[in-house]
């Protein structure tokens, strides 16, 4: 009985902790388009790894704690004025690695020639307009 206990309890402070494995953070990511998607898989896997337990709302701020400097300064400022408004459809991490790589993943040609836009001026609209 009292080794059921031991091993309910060591199970119980385990869960609480989080996996004891090593796991990276992510590096931050100011809006390079070459990192995106290290960015989010780095970002997925210790989410997987090390916040499973956490609310939504906090794995969201978490991985928005690692956008940081360049372009992407300004669209997570924008993202933040949003959730706080309650004005965003951002409710989970996923939601939020599907908005970061639509706004700063690979862009084609054929999308930039469609737009009339130059790919330069991308991540100025990206500023101004929040997209």
């Amino acid at each position: 009985m009292i080794a059921t206990l031991q091993q309910q309890v060591n199970t119980m402070l385990l869960q609480q902790q989080g996996s004891r494995v090593e796991v990276a953070k992510p590096q931050m990511f100011n809006g390079k388009m070459e990192e995106v998607s290290t960015f989010i898989n780095t970002a997925r896997l210790y989410i997987r790894m090390k916040m499973t337990e956490e609310a939504a709302t906090t794995q969201v701020a978490w991985v928005l704690s690692y956008v940081q400097g360049g372009v992407a300064e300004a669209w997570k400022d924008n993202l933040l004025d949003k959730l706080a408004k309650g004005e965003s459809e951002v409710e989970s991490a996923e939601q939020l690695f599907t908005k970061i790589r639509n706004n700063f993943g690979e862009t084609s040609e054929e999308d930039v020639r469609a737009t009339g836009v130059k790919l330069q001026e991308i991540p100025q609209l990206i500023i101004i307009y929040g997209i």
